[in-house]
């Protein structure tokens, strides 16, 4: 049979990534399935098919068997996904509706009538949380409000990566994690609130039983095997978010341990050994993957977006047969620093932390006709870690400790993204050797849920290795904070001009 391995599978935005690790944490092999581009049937809005995740995953499992991991030796499976989302399932088990996903943001009048009915400190109180438009009760709302023929066929409620666990064993369940991200979950007790529940009248036999992270779930039904090539009866663990998964992946499991992941979204999350809440709102507060043990996170919606954005419009250059991200930073590379005075608001799908808006847009600011792509590439790599000093600054106030900073996703490949975070955020950042993201993290908590190791801090301490650190350049730094002080001052004017184009305005 051989030694024993532990698969995670992702099922993020732009794709799902399976990873096969071992028990010394090596990578012994991986692949990813693209998916369908999200749709957006109007500004501000974001669908995805859910069986587009299915045909993704089945083709990320075979793909990774297919490199000589036999079925037989995967002891457990575990799951991280993209958060929020919203998967409607009929009597049947069957999809009625595309899902609403996690930076959807049609949703404002839903969030404005939930904070309205609970009132903002109460619903702090109650989940730890502000009603915003990425959470998936205002659009659970937004469906029986608009749709209501569709929500009365409604007969489950899962999160993204809980209908591909679905599909994969026929067990409706979820994690503390990714549950947090609800509206309907009561982080601090970590169990769904009754009180939410009974407010806005979701059954809670909609709702998926949860379990902490690395317990078992469920195993791999004679459906689930047919479709993906893994062993029937093989353990599958509840997984996390992709965010805590992330976050176990390149081991962010203690107090004072912080990470800055840039995917689609951009995320700075921080372990906390208690539920620290911000009374503003403008970070979340969730459970973490590990029994007793929360986090505090602050996110960017168009991190990698950004990037994405820019290649998919205008191009990643000639191609030579590199990666297309490749070219565009090795192009970013050529601007000074400050990219000349050129600003870049991330605000393509609105924005969360720290302001909170919906209807926040995108802007490229301080143009002039010396400029070039080059210009653009850079400042839209700097606005993006502009985007996520917010909240360490936020941190600072709540007086979350940070002690180190490590990078996830696709701002941690980047030599240059590196150094410009380091010098953004005014801290040596780290990169680990088995940059994986959120798939490593749910393969480690695969691993954990079938013993083999104690807990999810002996699993990170044994196979969460540092491959690199930079250091910030003192006078780039003082660059980056006159930029970063400019950065502060373009939201509220961006918010005065969008809300003459809209007509809408932020309270």
């Amino acid at each position: 049979m051989g030694e024993k391995l532990f698969l995670g599978i992702d099922v993020g935005t732009g794709g799902t990534r399976a990873v096969a690790i071992d028990e010394t944490g090596r990578v012994v092999a991986a692949a990813t399935a693209e998916h369908e581009p999200f749709a957006s049937p109007q500004t501000g809005w974001a669908e995805q098919h859910p069986e587009d995740w299915w045909r993704a995953t089945q083709q990320a499992v075979r793909a990774v068997l297919a490199k000589g991991v036999s079925a037989d030796r995967i002891a457990s499976v575990g799951f991280s996904g993209q958060m929020h989302g919203s998967v409607l399932l009929d009597e049947r088990g069957e999809v009625i509706r595309p899902a609403l996903i996690w930076c959807d943001q049609r949703t404002d009048a839903q969030c404005r009538a939930i904070t309205q009915r609970i009132g903002a400190e109460r619903l702090i109180e109650l989940v730890c949380n502000p009603a915003l438009t990425g959470f998936t009760l205002p659009k659970l709302l937004w469906v029986r409000e608009v749709e209501p023929d569709q929500w009365r066929r409604v007969r489950s409620i899962l999160l993204p990566k809980d209908f591909v666990r679905f599909r994969l064993t026929g067990e409706r369940a979820s994690d503390v994690a990714d549950s947090s991200g609800t509206l309907l979950f009561d982080v601090k007790n970590r169990r769904w609130s009754s009180e939410m529940l009974a407010a806005f009248e979701i059954p809670e036999t909609l709702l998926p039983r949860v379990f902490e992270s690395p317990e078992v779930t469920g195993q791999i039904s004679a459906a689930g095997a047919a479709a993906t090539g893994l062993r029937e009866g093989t353990p599958v663990v509840a997984g996390a978010g992709d965010q805590a998964a992330g976050a176990v992946g390149i081991g962010i499991v203690e107090a004072g341990t912080v990470s800055a992941t840039i995917g689609t979204s951009g995320v700075v999350f921080a372990a906390t050994d208690r539920p620290a809440l911000d009374p503003k709102g403008r970070v979340h507060t969730f459970c973490h993957a590990i029994p007793g043990r929360w986090h505090v996170m602050g996110v960017t919606q168009g991190a990698g977006l950004s990037l994405r954005w820019f290649r998919d419009r205008f191009g990643a250059g000639p191609d030579d047969g590199r990666d297309p991200y490749e070219r565009l930073t090795e192009e970013a590379a050529q601007a000074p620093p400050g990219a000349d005075g050129v600003l870049w608001a991330p605000y393509l799908m609105g924005e969360r932390t720290p302001h909170l808006d919906p209807h926040a847009r995108a802007a490229l600011v301080g143009l002039a006709a010396n400029h070039t792509r080059a210009h653009i590439i850079r400042a839209i790599l700097e606005g993006v870690a502009f985007s996520l000093r917010d909240t360490f600054e936020i941190f600072r106030e709540m007086r979350v400790p940070v002690e180190r900073v490590r990078l996830g996703g696709g701002g941690a490949r980047s030599q240059l993204w590196r150094q410009i975070q380091a010098d953004i955020y005014g801290y040596e950042v780290e990169t680990v050797e088995a940059e994986e993201g959120a798939a490593y993290g749910a393969a480690i908590l695969a691993g954990v849920g079938v013993g083999a190791w104690p807990s999810v801090d002996a699993a990170c301490k044994a196979v969460v290795r540092v491959a690199s650190r930079t250091s910030p350049d003192e006078q780039t730094a003082q660059v980056m904070d006159r930029q970063y002080a400019a950065f502060r001052a373009l939201y509220p004017a961006l918010r005065s001009v969008v809300s003459l184009l809209t007509g809408k305005q932020k309270d």
